[in-house]
């Protein structure tokens, strides 16, 4: 008996695959592969949808899952996050990926085996720091420094300062590019 959320993973996984989407898993599932081992209550992904074919995704994702929320469609268009649950109740948010940013990481994603039935595409170490500086909440800081202990020496410190820079600038949020420079040292 697996996880249910590697359950769900698969699920939404093959949902994907078949339709030959390009997607890949972030958040908690991506932490437990790169940083520290930790609980997860739910499963975060990216699809890349792009801009202005997003409903065309949302539609037909909701033909096989179900929303958490009513009208998600709307909240989706508005936030790029899609809230759903699996088949077997298990909380998935599935965001909407539409910068280059996200075409990178997507594309830079791998397969990572969580055990001889559970293989799932994760991002790279590198794109997570990003996703998880951008993000800049306590618990992403604290993923952050799990990651750099286990992958320090691997980590493309280059490619993380190029992607995140221009993220913290749109935000205009350039103090998490300092504090992401003082944490590595």
């Amino acid at each position: 008996m697996m996880n249910p959320l590697f359950d769900a993973a698969i699920e939404i996984q093959k949902f994907m695959q078949n339709r030959k989407w390009a997607f890949c898993f972030i958040g908690g599932l991506a932490v437990i592969r790169w940083g520290e081992i930790r609980m997860t209550q739910d499963i975060d992904l990216c699809l890349l949808s792009g801009f202005g074919e997003e409903e065309k995704y949302i539609e037909e994702i909701l033909k096989s899952f179900t929303p958490r929320i009513s009208d998600a469609l709307n909240f989706a268009l508005l936030n790029r996050i899609l809230l759903l649950s699996a088949s077997n109740g298990a909380d998935v948010d599935l965001s909407l990926g539409g910068l280059p940013f996200g075409q990178q990481m997507i594309d830079r994603a791998s397969l990572f085996g969580y055990s001889p039935n559970c293989e799932v595409m994760t991002c790279s170490a590198e794109d997570l720091i990003i996703l998880k500086a951008f993000a800049d909440r306590f618990k992403d800081w604290a993923d952050i420094e799990g990651i750099l202990m286990r992958q320090k020496n691997k980590l493309d410190f280059g490619y993380v300062f190029e992607q995140l820079t221009p993220l913290c600038e749109l935000k205009e949020f350039s103090e998490l590019v300092d504090k992401l420079h003082r944490l590595i040292q």
